[in-house]
């Protein structure tokens, strides 16, 4: 926990009325030349990390950096369609342009921010012409005295510039200009999860269309089973409930494929939600699932980790608090104001733009806040509070950001070597499948066996289609962990595709 204070006046030696003055003039001018601020400077806290990675080799101490390219990193997967839908999501996607709009904002209130170290000029000009009631004036007698019509017309110009002594001003534009960065940060967040949520939405349908292509093999399987055990009841070998079997099971199927119908079209909708269409007019034709994973290399750079664009925002926004403590502390010192005014002013119009007409005044303004009843010092408790609550969630971001790239390395390798396993069952799963149906056509087992061989197929082979999908899922969130991509030919200095 960091702990703020105020300085205090040292009080131990007196001095005599002219060297405080000239201590105090010299202390303003000081501020001035030098640009005294209020407050704490900023230091990015410290954070927990480990030495290197559970499931991929070592890295180094994050270091966020928000500005770093993320790179077209869905490439790797070397899909035309899903490139060609991702180069929408930064032209149409609604998500994104609110972000944007609200970067552009937070650009112009550091603008607006640092409008405040100029002088304000102002000018008017007015002409009026008044009476003055003549039984409101005091007058020597109780008789009611007439008054004439006075003319006014001015023309003045007004300047007022307040001197950043304590560093408010600095203090408020160092604020804002945090907290644009960060908005630069969410920015590129917003683009990194609309472009990825593109891609696991994109190889979910995939899969489904891999499964309805499986489906569609297996119902033309049923079939011919099917056809074979009318046959076989025909002639007399195979009895009718084995024909009713099979028909079930047909039927099982084809109920089964129209399911995969409901969840496919909730994700194309999807899809055409993140690049910017309405779903009633977007579609995608079927084609089965044909992507890999792309390999990632031995040793994760990590750098990569160091461009999270929600870790970045996160640690500008601990930099806009920390300023904003300095913002509270300015509030117990005076503020100096420097006012001047100048311009025409004449009860005449014929004289009004001479030079008798002029008139001018300057003059400075310190203002002291003596009591405010403990205001002040609940707005720097309030600051304080609110810079360790960023801390903590400056913080827990890192810690996120470490828990999903493990989390997703470990899922890659899992998945790895369950595919090579499933792979092998599939095998396994075929050929008990065809003895199964060599066997019923020699009569030598019953019907039973055939549907059950052809149920463990069908189920194997729907697990090797979602064990494929969950691996180019992780891939996916992997480099979302990432920050967006990773140089795949970091070990040999050479750029890597995903950039």
């Amino acid at each position: 926990m960091l702990h703020h204070r105020l300085h205090h006046r040292d009080t131990s030696m007196i001095r005599s009325p002219i060297d405080i003055r000239v201590t105090i003039m010299a202390a303003l001018a000081a501020c001035l030349l030098a640009g005294c601020a209020a407050g704490p400077d900023y230091a990015r806290p410290a954070v927990e990390s480990p030495a290197a990675y559970k499931e991929q080799g070592a890295w180094k101490t994050a270091q966020p950096r928000d500005d770093a390219s993320r790179g077209k990193w869905w490439e790797v997967f070397a899909d035309p369609l899903l490139n060609s839908l991702q180069e929408q999501v930064d032209v149409s996607n609604q998500n994104l342009a609110r972000a944007e709009a609200q970067f552009r904002q937070a650009e112009a209130l550091v603008q607006g921010a640092r409008a405040s170290y100029f002088p304000g000029i102002t000018g008017s000009v007015s002409s009026t012409r008044s009476r003055a009631s003549s039984t409101t004036v005091a007058q020597p007698s109780a008789v009611p005295v007439s008054r004439g019509v006075v003319t006014n017309d001015s023309l003045p110009v007004s300047l007022s510039w307040e001197a950043d002594i304590w560093g408010r001003i600095h203090r408020t534009v160092e604020a804002d200009e945090a907290g644009a960065q960060a908005s630069a940060a969410d920015l590129e967040a917003a683009r990194l999860s609309a472009h990825a949520q593109l891609a696991q939405n994109y190889f979910q349908l995939r899969a489904l269309d891999r499964e309805r292509q499986l489906f569609d093999d297996t119902i033309a399987a049923y079939e011919k089973s099917l056809q074979l055990t009318q046959n076989q009841y025909t002639v007399g070998v195979a009895a009718k409930a084995d024909v009713v079997q099979a028909q079930t099971q047909l039927k099982t199927a084809q109920a089964q494929a129209l399911d995969l119908g409901v969840l496919r079209a909730q994700l194309e909708h999807a899809i055409a939600l993140l690049i910017g269409k309405p779903a009633s007019s977007f579609s995608l034709l079927r084609t089965p699932l044909s992507a890999k994973p792309p390999q990632i290399p031995a040793g994760v750079p990590s750098e990569l980790l160091e461009r999270r664009p929600d870790i970045a925002a996160a640690e500008r926004r601990m930099a806009a608090a920390n300023a904003q403590i300095g913002v509270a502390k300015a509030a117990y010192f005076p503020s100096l104001t420097l006012s001047a005014a100048a311009g025409f002013q004449s009860a005449s119009f014929a004289s009004w733009l001479t030079a008798p007409s002029r008139f001018w005044s300057i003059g400075p303004a310190m203002a002291l806040s003596l009591f405010d009843g403990g205001l002040r010092r609940a707005q720097t408790e309030q600051a304080i509070a609110a810079y360790d609550a960023n801390v903590a969630l400056y913080r827990q971001a890192v810690l996120i950001g470490f828990q999903e790239v493990e989390d997703n390395l470990a899922s890659l390798r899992i998945l790895e070597e369950e595919a090579e396993v499933q792979g092998e069952a599939l095998k396994l799963a075929e050929q008990s499948l065809a003895l199964a149906i060599n066997q019923y056509k020699a009569g030598t087992v019953t019907y039973l066996n055939v549907v059950a061989a052809q149920a463990t197929a069908l189920a194997s082979q729907r697990s090797a289609v979602d064990i494929a999908y969950r691996r180019l899922n992780a891939s996916v969130l992997l480099i979302k962990a990432l920050g967006g991509s990773w140089n795949a030919g970091a070990s040999t200095g050479k750029q890597g595709s995903a950039d």
